[in-house]
């Protein structure tokens, strides 16, 4: 009995060591991108490399923001965003609407918005903008966002939670008296909070990471975003790895800081909508 106590002991310590060191390997070229935005360039490219900043200095954020115009950039990437979560609001109502209701040609309208889902996004960029310059829309922020507003994944995503939710459960809120609107803010979205964790996550990495899109559609550089702008960064400043760190932290940061928020609604959104 002892030696299998003595055994699992020594099972467990190998597999979290493994684990640290694991974690370790994956989080060390993070730690060090974060470090080295805080470093003056002769220290970004001394030999032998340090790890810690020996002067640490908030001169390549502020560089970024003053001279850099990254202050618009961010300015138009969480437009998108906001944008992007009023999208994610009608998505659930639309993923609501096919999911618990019943109307003319409702099967069909659903298999189109599959269709849809699996058309590569490449594909519809083309005619997207052809609509959008008929329109006047192109190189305008209206034109950024409005294609983002629908995506046929969420809707689907979303539906397919929906059909999980007992029918009594609305009804009985009917006969209660609620409306509509009421029925839907005040029991679906609290019921849906799993799912709409991870659709809230997706969607902001999505629009956080926009890049193709608003190249594609704007010329003027006021109207670009954080990814266009760090990619013009790569290509001006090559040599200058310190300044580059600091755009590709404010890129990431943002990111985790949305998944640790969510995170604990993210396996059990995910189980719930099926997907594994």
């Amino acid at each position: 009995m002892r030696a299998m106590e003595a055994k699992g002991k020594v099972e467990k310590f190998i597999v979290t060591l493994l684990l640290v060191l694991g974690g370790i390997s994956v989080s060390l070229p993070f730690i060090w991108m974060i470090l080295s935005s805080f470093k003056t360039e002769r220290e970004v490219l001394q030999i032998p490399p340090t790890l810690f900043p020996q002067n640490p200095t908030f001169q390549n954020y502020l560089e970024l923001f003053q001279s850099l115009n990254f202050d618009v950039y961010l300015r138009n990437t969480l437009i998108i965003v906001f944008c992007s979560m009023v999208g994610l609001l009608l998505n659930t109502m639309a993923g609501y609407g096919f999911g618990k209701f019943e109307f003319r040609g409702k099967e069909i309208w659903f298999m189109v918005v599959l269709v849809t889902m699996m058309l590569p996004g490449q594909i519809t960029m083309i005619p997207t903008y052809l609509i959008l310059n008929e329109m006047s829309l192109t190189n305008t922020m209206t034109g950024i966002v409005l294609p983002g507003l629908i995506v046929a994944f969420n809707i689907f995503l979303i539906r397919q939670f929906m059909v999980t939710v007992p029918d009594d459960l609305i009804e009985a809120a009917r006969l209660d008296g609620a409306g509509e609107i009421y029925i839907f803010f005040k029991l679906i979205i609290p019921l849906a909070k799993p799912i709409l964790s991870v659709q809230v996550i997706l969607t902001f990495i999505a629009s956080w990471n926009s890049f193709l899109w608003p190249l594609i559609i704007a010329s003027d550089q006021r109207l670009y975003t954080l990814s266009v702008g760090l990619s013009l960064l790569q290509d001006q400043y090559a040599t200058n790895y310190g300044l580059q760190m600091a755009g590709s932290a404010i890129m990431v940061i943002p990111i985790l800081i949305i998944f640790m928020i969510f995170q604990k609604y993210l396996v059990e959104g995910f189980n719930v909508s099926g997907i594994k």
